[in-house]
């Protein structure tokens, strides 16, 4: 099969005509992009596998084109099949990913450098994780508008869990525990606790020329955005699929 190409006729490049005026936030151009390779392992074809009722990926791309201030929004893939749906959903595709950024072993960090190889003029970049399908329009703008005002280089969505790691231990020889974070925290109470938070992994954002840079969106300068937890269900295995289904339809 004949991997496609970028289709010339509908995108050209950073003169594109978009088919919407800029919106921007604060005059800056934000371009999100959204990642997804063809070889997933865990469940294969996981970003075109059906979920609620549609392509995994095309609720990520739905919920971004909802948004107040993102100016572009594009797919880095390298997977002919994944290209044709996320077209059918009217994502643009203005190339397609190379193979080396593709592998097992590659980072989103790599994705996006790749990205802004190839498409320059925007103030910020994102990143939106088809993974996490149930990302709103409230979340993309939310970031922006926090990592904007706050003049963050990056900003990291994130959710307080479940579970405190202050609670957490390994387990050493002889099935014997050790705290993580230390035995003092052991008879706290959950209130007590100082607060945690982890990444949810849905969305990313960095000022275009400081990501270039730094080559990742965590650094001491990174800052969290919070998003509910009704909305952190990260997608990577079968079960994951199930549960998105039955909450959905619920």
């Amino acid at each position: 099969m004949k991997l496609l190409t970028a289709n010339t006729e509908k995108y050209s490049g950073d003169n594109l005509i978009l088919r919407r005026s800029l919106k921007m936030f604060k005059n800056n151009k934000i371009l999100a992009v959204i990642p997804a390779r063809g070889g997933s392992k865990g469940v294969p074809r996981k970003n075109i596998k059906l979920a609620g009722g549609k392509p995994l990926i095309a609720w990520v791309i739905e919920a971004a084109k909802t948004s107040a201030y993102i100016d572009r929004l594009i797919l880095s893939s390298d997977d002919n099949e994944i290209i044709r749906v996320a077209e059918n959903y009217e994502c643009e595709v203005p190339f397609v990913r190379p193979s080396e950024f593709a592998q097992d072993n590659s980072s989103s960090s790599d994705v996006i450098v790749h990205a802004l190889s190839k498409i320059s003029g925007y103030d910020y970049v994102m990143l939106l994780q088809p993974t996490s399908p149930f990302t709103s329009k409230e979340d993309i703008d939310g970031c922006i508008k926090l990592s904007i005002t706050s003049k963050a280089k990056s900003t990291v969505s994130v959710v307080k869990p479940d579970k405190s790691p202050y609670w957490m231990f390994e387990m050493g020889k002889n099935n014997r525990l050790k705290s993580i974070m230390g035995s003092r925290y052991l008879n706290c109470r959950r209130q007590d606790l100082p607060s945690a938070y982890i990444p949810t992994g849905a969305v990313y954002m960095a000022e275009s020329r400081w990501f270039l840079e730094n080559r990742s969106f965590y650094s001491e300068f990174t800052i969290g955005y919070e998003i509910p937890k009704e909305r952190c269900l990260d997608i990577d295995t079968e079960f994951d699929f199930k549960l998105f289904d039955f909450l959905i339809r619920h």
